[in-house]
This record gives C-alpha cells, sequence and structure tokens, in this order.
C-alpha cells in the first residue's frame, strides 16, 4: 500500500531507452518524476524536462516492448505501469500563451527573446531547415505545452506532430509530473534544474492571472525505494 501510495502521488520512476533528450538524458539513465506538485495546483514551467501521456498517437506504429516476469508482477501490484501505457519525455519550451519560434538554424525563440541552449546536443542547431517541422512560428494555447528533445536532430516531438489533432501541443491533464533527478547510474547522480536562460528578464509575456502554487519538493530523492518503469520516446529515426 505504501509503494503504491508513493507511485501514485508522490514520485515515480523511469527507464529512459532512447536518445531524443541527450546528453541531459542518456539511455540507461532512471529519472524520478515529482508527481506531487500538480495535485497543488502546479503546472509545467518553461525549462523543465516533464513525462507526459502520449497525447496524439506519437507513438504509433512503435513496438510494444515485452515486460518480463518481475516487470508483470510490479504492473500487477501498480508499482509500474502496463505494457499498453505510451509515455515520453521532452523539455517544456513553451507554456499557454507563449509564441514559439524557429528560423533558419537558430536560435530558438520565446515571446521574441532568444533562448540559449547549452544543454543541445553537441553539434545539433537549435533549429533544423527541414521542411517538416525544423520552421515554425506556434502560439501556445492556455491549457498546453510545446516540447522539444535536447538531441534536437534526433528528437520527434511537437514540431513533427503539427498536423495532430492538437498540432504538436501536449495538453497539461497529460503530464504525468516532472523529472526532478537523474538516480541511476550512480556516477551520473544529480538533479535536473531549469536552465538558466528560462529565467531570462522579459521572457514571460503572459498576463499573471490566476498563479498557480508553485511547490517543489526536490528533496524526493527516493532512488533506493522506487522501482522503474519503461518509458518510450519517439525518435527522429526509429519513431522515439
Amino acid at each position: 500500500m505504501l509503494a503504491l501510495l508513493i507511485k501514485t502521488f508522490l514520485v515515480q520512476a523511469f527507464s529512459i531507452p532512447s536518445d531524443s533528450m541527450q546528453n541531459t538524458l542518456q539511455q540507461g539513465d532512471r529519472v524520478l518524476v515529482d508527481k506531487l506538485t500538480p495535485w497543488f495546483g502546479s503546472e509545467p514551467e518553461r525549462g523543465e524536462v516533464v513525462v507526459f501521456h502520449d497525447p496524439d498517437n506519437w507513438l504509433a506504429g512503435e513496438p510494444t516492448p515485452t515486460p518480463n516476469a518481475l516487470q508483470q508482477v510490479l504492473s500487477w501490484i501498480g508499482l509500474m505501469p502496463s505494457a499498453e501505457e505510451k509515455d515520453l519525455i521532452k523539455r517544456v519550451i513553451g507554456v499557454g500563451g507563449d509564441t514559439v519560434e524557429c528560423k533558419g538554424t537558430g536560435p530558438l525563440r520565446v515571446n521574441g527573446k532568444e533562448l540559449t541552449e547549452p544543454y543541445v546536443y553537441p553539434g545539433n542547431t537549435p533549429c533544423s531547415q527541414d521542411d517538416q517541422g525544423g520552421q515554425f512560428k506556434v502560439e501556445v494555447p492556455e491549457g498546453h505545452i510545446w516540447v522539444m528533445g535536447d538531441h534536437r536532430q534526433n528528437s520527434r516531438d511537437s514540431r513533427y506532430n503539427q498536423a495532430d489533432e492538437n498540432k504538436g501541443m501536449v495538453p497539461v491533464k497529460e503530464v504525468v509530473g516532472r523529472a526532478i533527478v537523474i538516480a541511476w547510474p550512480v556516477n551520473r547522480w544529480t538533479n535536473l534544474p531549469v536552465p538558466d536562460t528560462f529565467d531570462q528578464a522579459g521572457l514571460d509575456a503572459r498576463a499573471p492571472a490566476g498563479a498557480a502554487l508553485s511547490v517543489a519538493p526536490q528533496g524526493l530523492a527516493l532512488a533506493g525505494a522506487v522501482p522503474l518503469v519503461l518509458l518510450r520516446r519517439r525518435r527522429s529515426g526509429d519513431g522515439r
């Protein structure tokens, strides 16, 4: 019962199987996701790394991994999602009311402000010049977020799903929580702070209507007590 309570309301662990968030997250990393703050009315903020349910079949056609015996047991007792659950992990770039724009190879702009993005994978440009999703200017509706992978040339994210029902946006209601720490392997143990570029003056062009309570219990480092779960993400090459 305690483990189920932790998994449902406090923190959950996810395993990273692909490269769309390199180098922030590496394939094989385990991250802890804070699921508590949404219960206090907090919504995703720019720069956060979040886990969310597949909003518009972004993972359509992806093979479903066959769980082993241990995974089946953990799923049965509620400590792990079933094999049918499909979640993704990306960085929040824009929130409701924002205008997000990419021209040429970058930089990426939010509300007209250039982002300095040291977390982007080495050798990648903030924007790409392909005609499918590399060049865009979007307005994020309230109750939604615009997400992108840090490995820009290997992440099938909001940019490449603009023809879907939500036009590439992720409804806030589909967000599981914020990834707060890399818990495994031990030599990569670190927290996942919001990069400084998202704190620059003038970036928040939205009207401050009804600011939500923000609670960030970074101390929820329960790495050794929480089971790992499967997390599948779309890649530009193999769909994750």
